[in-house]
């Protein structure tokens, strides 16, 4: 095609634009993505004054602007850059963020962060604090607060508890034990049982105690003694468990289960022991107590010392060889009331 044959072209064009234009009126045609891609790819490399100067639908701003886009999508693709802002923090840490918090309830957010940085894990403390307040946790030391469940936990091995059991024999006489339980170990002592639990019975049952935990040298590590308000118990026994280095810890007004060791441990007496016996009178009762304090602390398993006995280590698993040929025998304990399973020799 010749250059006379190219201008005539030209102008044949510009005139059906110019049709166009003139039927569509106010109306502009509507162009495509690819169709803005086209003119912006084939205009931009004239001159603004060269763009002015054509009939175009568009100015010669919104061909650069349109080129411009083109350029910025094309560098998003080849940079696989995402929005802008801070990428999303790993699940994990997440995770990790909310088990510190749910195990460290004394742990704000600045707290969380620095051991977060101990492990080596790069962190702002704005984003824990965004966590913690997501997850609905205050980020705020106002978790400080320690509940007496978790005070039981973390003391159980310095904690005593004490209480009172009444029952009554077939005379109706009625009979108070005195009975105490270490919360780590789980371990009863009956400390005696009284028809008239006076102030002096009550004070040298303690004093009792104190000896029998020096002999077994647990008294070193006992701080505090959990009991009822009582009016069994005498002020002098306060002063007796002060200067062994015990404090006592009073328990609120019929509230139960701030001594719910020992009183789960009543409700063992009574459903193993109390209710299956017929008491005969106070010798019998302590003869009773004895052999049940005995199975309880040396077989009785607990589910909080993973299936072991007080005073007795869970044994090892048997070998294959020894549960194909299992030989049971049963003892006993108080005409039948108790039974105590072992391996035949």
């Amino acid at each position: 095609m010749t250059g006379r044959e190219k201008d005539i072209e030209i102008l044949a064009l510009r005139h059906q634009l110019t049709v166009l234009q003139r039927q569509l009126g106010a109306q502009r045609p509507r162009l495509r993505p690819e169709d803005r891609a086209f003119l912006a790819a084939l205009l931009t490399p004239l001159a603004r004054a060269t763009l002015r100067r054509l009939r175009l639908l568009v100015s010669p701003d919104t061909v650069l602007r349109w080129h411009r886009d083109v350029v910025k999508r094309r560098h998003a693709r080849v940079s696989g850059r995402r929005k802008p802002g801070r990428p999303r923090t790993v699940a994990s840490i997440r995770r990790l963020v909310l088990r510190l918090a749910a195990e460290n309830s004394s742990w704000g957010y600045r707290r969380i962060h620095g051991e977060l940085t101990l492990l080596g894990i790069k962190l702002a403390p704005s984003t824990v604090w965004e966590m913690l307040k997501a997850a609905g946790i205050d980020p705020a030391a106002s978790r400080m607060t320690v509940t007496w469940a978790e005070f039981l936990r973390s003391q159980a091995e310095a904690v005593l508890a004490m209480d009172f059991i009444e029952t009554v024999t077939l005379t109706g006489a009625r009979q108070y034990i005195l009975a105490a339980v270490h919360h780590a170990g789980r371990r009863v002592r009956v400390l005696g049982t009284t028809a008239h639990p006076t102030h002096a019975w009550v004070t040298q049952a303690v004093r009792n105690l104190l000896l029998d935990l020096e002999d077994t040298g647990s008294l070193a590590r006992v701080r505090f003694l959990i009991r009822d308000r009582d009016g069994k118990y005498p002020a002098l026994i306060d002063e007796i468990l002060g200067s062994a280095g015990i404090a006592t810890v009073l328990t609120g007004v019929r509230v139960p289960r701030m001594n719910a060791i020992t009183e789960r441990w009543v409700k063992a007496l009574r459903g193993e022991l109390l209710d299956r016996t017929l008491i005969w009178n106070e010798t019998h009762l302590r003869h009773a107590l004895r052999e049940y304090e005995q199975h309880y602390n040396l077989h009785r398993t607990h589910r909080s010392l993973a299936a072991a006995a007080p005073l007795r280590a869970q044994p090892e698993p048997l070998g294959p060889d020894r549960i194909e040929r299992l030989a049971i025998l049963r003892r006993d304990r108080l005409g039948g009331v108790l039974h105590e399973y072992r391996h035949a020799a």
